[in-house]
């Protein structure tokens, strides 16, 4: 995949600059074209400096995950787009093609419209550096859920503060997770968590360390199990949902180390067409280059340059250390 936006010299770096200065909505536009949309956009920017109110791409249809995943299965179907390694060193380590990752995505989303989440509701996950947590975060892009990824080392406060801000009605989460040489009870803390939480309707437990856990009827299913039945239903594929592009993605919400955690909102095409652009300059990523990340998911790096970024850009994605690797 070429990128005719992808600034290699530094002559060309200040016609960007300039062009990005003095006509902003004639360089975004002209990055945006190398994307897939539903709709094409009406107008590019609209930008009240008094409210602050900003808005991009009006009038735009698209969905990130067909960016990430659909429009590299034709010329890169088959390459690595996950390569993960494990906490312990004799875990075999596992590779995800982009056509496999499609699928996973895919049966997720199934799982996910099963258990009655829809466009606009929030989910909010809490899982170790698995693979499956990519797969999660795009499940929940491809049917129009808000995802909002908790830092896996956080508290059951920490994730009831943001559970309740952000009324998220569906978690996912694992039994547990490996962090170096211990063992977080990750499926424990939620259950802390929802004490305080009782609008939470449903959690979706991923089998990880084998941790013995608590299963509350009526609200807690296995993702095993779930997938499972998604698989008897015989209907592979999930076409993404159709979303304008200042629909909401994510909400990513800050440390809270100075307060009460903030929810940043994040929406779906201007991040995408930032995020692609970003990766592809900074790290002049070439076709065919293995790119790491040594980032969390639950950090908005992690977002960024674990998962949008290089995926939209159809990079091959490795995964170790705390990338989508759980070693400490």
């Amino acid at each position: 995949m070429s990128y005719p936006y992808q600034i290699k010299s530094l002559e060309q770096y200040h016609r960007a600059y300039e062009q990005s200065v003095s006509d902003p909505e004639s360089f975004w536009a002209d990055i945006a074209e190398n994307f897939t949309w539903r709709k094409r956009w009406d107008k590019v920017l609209d930008w009240n400096f008094r409210e602050p109110h900003v808005n991009w791409f009006i009038g735009g249809q698209l969905n990130i995950t067909e960016n990430c995943l659909d429009r590299h299965l034709d010329t890169k179907g088959d390459q690595p787009a996950i390569i993960w390694e494990s906490n312990d060193p004799a875990e075999h380590h596992r590779v995800l093609t982009y056509r496999q990752l499609h699928a996973k995505v895919c049966q997720f989303a199934r799982v996910l419209t099963n258990n009655k989440v829809k466009k606009g509701d929030r989910v909010c996950i809490y899982m170790g550096m698995i693979p499956e947590l990519a797969v999660a975060v795009l499940a929940c892009a491809r049917i129009g859920a808000i995802h909002s990824v908790i830092f896996g080392g956080f508290s059951a406060q920490s994730i009831a503060d943001r559970l309740q801000d952000a009324q998220a009605e569906f978690v996912i989460t694992c039994d547990g997770a490996f962090r170096g040489a211990k063992d977080i009870p990750l499926k424990s803390v939620i259950d802390d968590a929802l004490v305080t939480c009782p609008f939470v309707k449903r959690v979706i437990v991923y089998t990880r360390t084998r941790t013995p856990v608590s299963m509350i009827k009526g609200r807690d299913v296995w993702w095993e199990d779930e997938i499972n039945k998604v698989e008897t239903q015989g209907n592979p594929d999930f076409p993404a949902v159709v979303m304008d592009s200042e629909d909401p993605l994510f909400i990513l919400y800050t440390s809270g180390s100075t307060g009460k955690p903030k929810g940043v909102v994040h929406s779906s095409a201007g991040y995408m067409i930032y995020t692609n652009y970003s990766f592809v300059n900074v790290f002049q990523y070439q076709s065919g280059d293995v790119h790491f990340c040594t980032a969390d998911i639950g950090w908005i790096t992690g977002h960024s340059y674990i998962v949008y970024g290089p995926l939209s850009a159809g990079a091959y994605l490795a995964g170790r250390g705390t990338l989508l690797g759980d070693r400490g």
